[in-house]
């Protein structure tokens, strides 16, 4: 199934791309040793990596969770048309996202609250649509919670350099300041409670602004992880960055605390970009971590 509960709180997985981000374990994972990549290709394959061709697969998707009434979306992918000159695999892309958000029920007048984890090419894209060669919000009735970290650091106008180097061209001008100029961001700093379940908190690392939406409903436990972990072999070895970490240091303690945290709190880890069944259990082992088991959803390639 594409949806499961935990407490109060409803969970719904809305496809937008799986497939090859067409860069290799060495490249995207420099730190990942070639070992866990060999000795794991029996499970890794075929929803993480393409054993014929040792590329990576990966999920571009939005967590569309019901909670107290609201309907809210965790990030929102690369969206359509968009001019991506230096990340050519998300340029121009035709999907079919919104219609797949029809088949779970929401339509853009309906979301409440969009979450952006962080402002990279890929959780930001459908935050506008193209209409009358204008980019304007797709979610017309939405608050964007956007770390405001990010939100600066981002902002081409302050001239940061970064490690994506040229792969973010474009997507502050078309996918953040419409919105803003909107009138609809609310930029947060350090955690921000969204209801009595659902709580973001900084988790920079990864980008400076960097989150997590931490789920606490009954006994249940979840944590959205955005781009904390790429691959499940980000949890075997912690210490492994992916290629796209602005800071490394800061990006492997993140790692370390979040999944400390949902191993002794028997929370479901769910990452922005994992296929097969999309999120994962985890425990510690020795100090390391290991999958425990998988959530429910099902895997890409699986779907009737």
């Amino acid at each position: 199934m594409e949806q499961i509960k935990l407490g109060n709180v409803t969970i719904t997985r809305v496809w937008e791309y799986y497939g090859s981000v067409e860069i290799t374990p060495d490249a995207f994972f420099p730190d990942s040793s070639k070992e866990v990549w060999e000795t794991g290709r029996p499970w890794l394959a075929p929803h993480f990596l393409d054993s014929e061709t040792n590329i990576v697969n990966s999920a571009i998707q939005t967590w569309l969770l019901r909670s107290e009434g609201k309907t809210i979306l965790v990030d929102t992918g690369v969206g359509n048309h968009k001019e991506r000159p230096y990340a050519p695999v998300w340029g121009h892309r035709e999907t079919d996202f919104l219609a797949n958000l029809a088949r779970a029920g929401v339509a853009p007048e309906d979301v409440d609250i969009v979450i952006n984890t962080h402002l990279h090419i890929d959780h930001v894209g459908w935050n506008t649509y193209l209409h009358e060669r204008q980019w304007v919000p797709t979610f017309p009735n939405a608050t964007y919670l956007m770390p405001k970290d990010d939100f600066e650091f981002w902002n081409p106008e302050n001239g940061h350099e970064t490690v994506f180097g040229r792969g973010n061209q474009n997507v502050f001008e078309d996918s953040v300041t419409p919105v803003h100029q909107a009138g609809q961001t609310l930029l947060w700093e350090n955690s921000h409670q969204i209801d009595a379940d659902l709580r973001l908190e900084a988790a920079p690392g990864h980008t400076p602004g960097s989150s997590v939406l931490t789920l606490a409903s009954g006994t249940d436990r979840a944590v959205f992880v955005g781009d904390m972990l790429h691959s499940p072999v980000q949890i075997l070895e912690p210490h492994a960055n992916s290629c796209f970490c602005e800071d490394p240091a800061g990006a492997r303690a993140t790692r370390r605390k979040v999944l400390g945290w949902a191993a002794d709190n028997n929370a479901l880890v769910i990452p922005a970009h994992f296929g097969g069944h999309g999120a994962a259990e985890v425990v510690r082992e020795g100090s390391s971590f290991a999958v425990k088991g998988w959530a429910p959803f099902t895997p890409y390639g699986e779907q009737g």
